[in-house]
């Protein structure tokens, strides 16, 4: 049955496609690839603390990724409630919070089992906070926000949406013989081509990209921020994906996924080296300022880019009246800067969260008013 937009695709072809995928501009484009996530996975590993990045990027990455569904919240809230999830974030926030909560439970199960059907359901349950199941109700149509015209129809009926979920399952790890970062571009597009649950199959989609790289073992941690580079590209992440169902075109998809692989990586090693540089110097001034500073007060500081009174004292043994000396001091000397949220006082290291805004180490930030 030839492809209509509006009409259930259960049609939609099996993995693997039956076209050659690892053409010339596509294996270049791999090694590039492979090339910058190895060195990034090397940087990491060489990190004294990797929870600088650890907790940070998947901020960043759910942000950015619950953006492209328009679930939008500042950067700034996600840091100040990424530790105490109150009643003072708003809903958008809550929700984009699941996001990596969700991502960190995926991680988990990938390292115990296999990535499965199983994984991206669980995934997609913590997203929606309720329990998913493929779907066996008609009517899931992609549309046009504007024209309200139907984009694409996936497939419909739970039996089929099964099928196909199962052939996903096993060419992700049946397809040895593909490059592990083309075989998770052709396992983005057809999951996203079953789009198996009511709601949430783009972010379950992303994450379940990430968690592929880490289980190929080219990452230790989920540290690649994807959904930012589909942001900017995001005319060409949906174009291109409808061009894979409407005339089967796989090399400019992949190459696509590729670049943003390739990119990211490079962007997130510049940030690695940009925060470094910082830590020498924070190193320098906490030792000239705050008497008696250990060594943990510095991780602290670079864990989240906010912290708290109570987060020195827990982390470096300390009493309150010492963790309050330290992070005033710090904040007479313009290594931080605090605000007051409630009762409480919140220090900000506002250049570590401003390498962590900026697209570029040298770019402005993108959230440069926040401060």
């Amino acid at each position: 049955m030839t492809w209509q937009p509006n009409e259930p695709y259960n049609e939609l072809p099996a993995l693997p496609p039956n076209t050659a995928v690892e053409t010339v501009a596509v294996l270049k484009a791999a090694i590039e690839a492979r090339a910058q996530v190895a060195a990034l996975d090397q940087a990491t590993r060489r990190m004294p603390n990797p929870a600088v990045l650890l907790n940070a990027i998947p901020i960043l990455e759910a942000q950015a990724s619950s953006e492209i569904e328009n679930i939008v919240t500042t950067t700034d809230e996600l840091f100040r409630y990424a530790q105490d999830e109150s009643e003072l974030a708003t809903p958008e926030t809550k929700e984009t919070l699941r996001y990596r909560s969700a991502l960190f439970a995926g991680l988990e199960s990938v390292r115990s089992r296999p990535l499965s059907v199983t994984t991206a359901t669980q995934i997609c349950s913590i997203i929606q906070q309720r329990e998913m199941d493929v779907r066996d109700l008609p009517g899931t149509i992609i549309a046009n926000p504007a024209t309200r015209r139907a984009i694409y129809t996936p497939p419909h009926g739970a039996a089929v949406i099964r099928g196909k979920l199962a052939n996903w399952a096993d060419f992700i790890h049946g397809a040895r013989s593909v490059d592990p970062l083309v075989r998770m571009a052709i396992a983005h597009y057809q999951f996203e081509a079953i789009h198996p649950f009511a709601d949430g199959n783009g972010r379950t989609g992303r994450i379940l990209n990430i968690l592929m790289i880490v289980d190929a073992g080219l990452l230790q941690s989920p540290i690649l921020y994807l959904s930012r580079y589909i942001i900017v590209h995001k005319d060409d992440y949906y174009r291109l994906l409808l061009e894979v169902t409407r005339s089967g075109v796989w090399e400019e998809w992949i190459l696509f996924m590729l670049d943003a692989v390739r990119e990211t990586a490079r962007v997130t090693l510049a940030k690695i080296d940009a925060i470094q540089a910082l830590q020498v110097n924070v190193r320098e001034q906490v030792r000239e300022t705050s008497a008696g500073a250990n060594s943990d007060l510095l991780d602290v500081l670079f864990e989240q880019p906010y912290c708290r009174i109570s987060n020195v004292i827990a982390r470096c043994g300390v009493s309150r009246p010492t963790a309050t000396k330290w992070l005033n001091e710090l904040v007479a000397t313009g290594v931080l800067r605090d605000i007051r949220v409630g009762r409480e006082r919140l220090f900000i290291n506002y250049a570590f969260f401003e390498i962590l805004l900026r697209d570029e180490p040298d770019d402005t930030p993108r959230d440069a008013t926040l401060f």
